[in-house]
């Protein structure tokens, strides 16, 4: 079945996406996915900022990196990475290793601590957000079940959003 979805403010002053299937309020959406994220991340940090994290996990996915392409993907002043870091070699999570290409640069590497790390908040992480789940009711289930595929494609910087009509 094809939707109209357009964009409008909803009664409250708030952006909403109406549809055949109903009204979203973008701003409750944002607000919740912005909290749900907070609740999740505050469990436990392994002792870093959000912002290391990140950067940690930028590192594992795409790494070995330059400092200058860290700074790049993390949107960081290469100021303010250098001290990160710093940070993040303190505690064993990250290494640098001279850059094949540049003699006088260096690359970034994730470490098996680091790596560790990682898969370690993402196991407490996914148990959290289980632990939770179990409080809802079958309805907001199916409805969390239904959302997923939306959810994931909002998600992906990269993939193309697709409208219905």
């Amino acid at each position: 079945m094809a939707r109209d979805t357009t964009i409008s403010p909803s009664t409250a002053g708030v952006s909403g996406m109406h549809s055949e299937s109903g009204v979203i309020d973008v701003t409750r959406l944002r607000v919740a996915l912005a909290r749900l994220s907070r609740r999740l991340r505050r469990h436990s940090l392994a002792g870093l900022t959000p912002t290391q994290l990140a950067a940690l996990s930028t590192v594992e996915q795409s790494g070995p990196l330059r400092l200058g392409d860290l700074a790049a993907a993390e949107g960081i002043a290469p100021s303010t990475l250098t001290r990160m870091v710093a940070v993040l070699e303190e505690l064993g999570y990250v290494r640098r290793d001279a850059d094949p290409r540049d003699a006088r640069a260096s690359t970034l590497a994730i470490t098996p601590a680091g790596h560790e790390t990682l898969e370690r908040l993402r196991e407490e992480g996914t148990a959290l957000l289980t632990k939770w789940l179990a409080m809802l009711s079958l309805e907001q289930h199916a409805a969390l079940a239904a959302a997923l595929p939306a959810l994931e494609a909002l998600a992906e910087p990269e993939a193309p959003v697709q409208r219905s009509r």
